[in-house]
């Protein structure tokens, strides 16, 4: 078993483009899937639906002559490509929570090549998950690094998920920098040397992340959430950035190769910040808005997608700046903005808000939910 990224590291690496990973990430047992790469392009959606149906009709093509398997251990190559060109700098102490997930031996072999003194946390492997849920998107699950890194004298923690391809990182203090956040803080060293280029964010990232990226030099674009369409946009538009606020951080850069990993962008993030005696402060000196986690609405298979193409149709925000139906509704004042949409992955309907002042980010959620339940009258609260 490898993380995630090392599968899409193996189909460059091997020279086939095409590999399948048996994961469900961060999402609980009865949820696990399939990822799968195709000749260099991650299937989303309607590519999935039609392998689905090609296997429940049975359609197979059978090739001429017989495959042949090979195992090969690519993680030390992987490694190797990950860490090379990063100079020394600050060497500071920072501690590494894997939550039991696969990431974390591959985590702890780079670390040992990196300027940094990794303390391990829950870096042994455990699809139980005893410690706690390893989605790093939920405050609730980064506690246990936040003690770890104060107790230690830690300049900083990094969390990954259960297969490695998003990355969650905390201050010295216990201070979550959502991963929005942690994209200007790349965007800012990409455009040292990609002036003009397009950064790609998704429909849930911060309105600061875009001003920002203007002020750096840079054009935001902003997509669809979901890995793989993010990467699809990255494709498009040959941006050397982009990135999710579920923390999928995707360089493609002469360094690296376009795909979304955890691992590598905690590896750029250290390479960052060993240039600075005080990492939370440059941390926490990135621009801020006050604003929700991802917040959810469950509901029955199927019925996510049915109120959010409903909801899109029928809403109505008058006073609104924009309105924008990449993924879901996505609007925007000129002091906050609000997000619903259906999960790619579970049968919920995903919210956010933000608002530059706690006032305005109040007014926006009651606005906002008020409309949502205008159009449906019996939805469940959001938790």
């Amino acid at each position: 078993a490898v993380p995630t990224p090392a599968l899409y590291f193996a189909a460059h690496y091997l020279k086939c483009g095409t590999g399948v990973a048996v994961t469900g990430s961060h999402n609980p047992p009865e949820w696990n899937g399939l990822k799968m790469m195709v000749a260099g392009v991650t299937l989303s959606g309607a590519d999935i639906q039609r392998v689905r149906e090609r296997v429940e009709r049975e359609e197979w093509t059978i090739a001429e002559e017989p495959g042949l398997i090979d195992e090969c251990d690519v993680i030390p190559a992987y490694v190797e490509k990950a860490v090379a060109g990063v100079r020394g700098g600050v060497r500071h102490r920072i501690v590494v929570d894997a939550g039991n997930g696969i990431a974390g031996p591959t985590a702890m072999k780079m670390m040992e090549r990196l300027p940094v003194d990794a303390v391990p946390l829950y870096c042994d492997v455990d699809g139980t998950f005893p410690n706690h849920h390893p989605d790093p998107s939920k405050p609730k699950n980064l506690e246990a690094l936040i003690e770890r890194v104060m107790s230690e004298g830690a300049a900083y923690g990094i969390a990954f998920d259960g297969d490695g391809d998003r990355i969650g990182v905390v201050t010295d203090t216990g201070a979550v920098i959502y991963p929005d956040r942690l994209l200007m803080l790349y965007a800012q060293d990409i455009l040292r040397t990609h002036r003009g280029a397009q950064i790609v964010y998704d429909v849930k990232c911060s309105r600061r992340l875009v001003d920002w990226v203007r002020e750096h030099g840079g054009i935001p674009v902003i997509s669809a959430t979901g890995h793989s369409l993010v990467k699809a946009k990255l494709r498009l538009t040959n941006a050397p950035l982009a990135g999710e606020m579920s923390g999928h951080v995707f360089f493609n850069d002469e360094r690296w190769l376009g795909f979304d990993d955890g691992l590598y962008a905690a590896v750029r993030l250290i390479e960052i910040l060993a240039r600075t005696d005080d990492p939370s402060k440059v941390l926490m000196d990135l621009p801020s808005a006050v604003n929700t986690p991802e917040l959810q609405i469950p509901m029955k298979e199927g019925e996510h997608h049915a109120f959010i193409k409903r909801f899109c149709e029928e809403a109505e925000f008058p006073d609104a700046e924009a309105v924008i139906r990449v993924d879901g509704l996505r609007v925007e004042w000129k002091d906050g903005f609000a997000l619903a949409r259906a999960s790619n992955t579970t049968p919920v309907v995903v919210l956010r808000f933000e608002g530059d002042t706690p006032e305005a980010l109040a007014r926006v959620r009651t606005v906002f939910e008020a409309e949502m339940r205008r159009v449906e009258p019996n939805l469940a609260e959001p938790r």
